[in-house]
């Protein structure tokens, strides 16, 4: 069975090929070890998970990931609310939060698909 991969998978493809081969891969944190459980990555392609990661190894993310977290953070908040116009406010907060999280996630999706 032939597996194929998408133009974004191969250019990181032959981008490791060629750090690797100039040992730019070599003394790492973390080499030799294996890689970190991330049930979230099982959702995107080995190559927007590639870029993704290093992206957060440089210190930059992504809009939907930086959204991600502040919504994960406004449903802590949430739960800790009890007066009901605060908490409508915070559910308005996080409704605006997710969507904008969505536009994100979509427009990438676009970008991909050329």
């Amino acid at each position: 069975m032939e597996v194929r991969m998408g133009w974004l998978d191969r250019i990181a493809e032959r981008r490791m090929l060629k750090a690797r081969a100039e040992g730019k891969l070599s003394g790492l944190s973390g080499e030799g070890q294996p890689l970190p459980e991330r049930p979230s990555e099982a959702f995107t392609s080995p190559g927007e998970a590639v870029g993704f990661r290093i992206m957060a190894e440089a210190g930059v993310l992504p809009e939907e990931i930086v959204l991600k977290k502040q919504a994960a953070e406004q449903r802590a908040r949430l739960a800790g609310i009890s007066d009901p116009e605060e908490r409508r406010a915070a559910m308005a907060e996080l409704a605006r939060i997710e969507m904008r999280q969505a536009m994100a996630e979509e427009a990438r999706r676009r970008f991909l698909r050329g």
